[in-house]
């Protein structure tokens, strides 16, 4: 029997916490193993275990959860934090990422896309709601580099960043491009007349070839190098 991916639901708004701990229990994957409404209590839900994935609202009472990812990350380091919230700030979502949040999701997502969020973020990867891919990426350009150790895409050396983008086709530009605007797969796809599988396979090239993880790594790196 496969194992239940165990989640910690971390809101102080208890009718939120209540109805999303429902929408994924009904989801065949997830356990929901522990609920908190601020960091204290979900620090002390760590202590008697440690979940997959923790869903970490911002505005939380006494601390934000932006300020304290590092403590969840101290007491569960293997744990994944997934930002879940409705703030919109460019700030709040460069901070999260620079702590060490594996996404960041508004509130608003759609169900489906957030269960599959979640699996995303266990295996790895990041993930960011689309509509805010723009702010991310201006987050980054408003920031010098040193300044943002959190945000800076491998490979610092210019001449590294130049012989990465030389691998690239002009079609896996063309798609990094969209990708740093925030597209999705099926909006490149209908951009570039395209088949939708053949934009995922445009992604995983760009990914191997330029050395990143995700394709949030992706849009700071082409912003990185001002393309589009």
């Amino acid at each position: 029997m496969t194992k239940l991916i165990q989640l910690l639901v971390v809101d102080d708004h208890n009718l939120f916490r209540r109805g999303l701990t429902a929408l994924l229990s009904q989801d065949g994957r997830f356990e929901v193993s522990g609920q908190a409404g601020d960091v204290g209590e979900a620090l002390r839900c760590l202590q008697r275990g440690t979940p997959d994935v923790i869903l970490l609202d911002n505005h939380l009472p006494g601390v934000r959860g932006v300020d304290g990812i590092a403590a969840l990350k101290d007491a569960a380091p293997l744990a994944r934090i997934l930002m879940l919230t409705v703030s919109e700030n460019e700030d709040d979502l460069a901070a999260a990422l620079q702590a060490g949040a594996d996404g960041y999701l508004l509130k608003t997502v759609e169900s489906e896309h957030l269960c599959d969020s979640i699996v995303k973020v266990l295996a790895g990867e990041s993930v960011v709601s689309p509509e805010l891919m723009t702010k991310l990426v201006t987050a980054f350009r408003a920031k010098a580099p040193a300044e943002s150790p959190g945000l800076n895409a491998p490979g610092t050396a210019e001449q590294s960043n130049v012989s990465g983008l030389a691998l690239l086709s002009s079609r896996e530009r063309e798609v990094l491009v969209l990708i740093a605007q925030g597209d999705s797969n099926k909006v490149i796809a209908r951009n570039l007349d395209i088949a939708e599988t053949t934009v995922k396979v445009h992604v995983q090239h760009i990914l191997r070839k330029l050395q990143l993880s995700s394709r949030v790594q992706a849009a700071i790196y082409a912003a990185a190098q001002e393309l589009g």
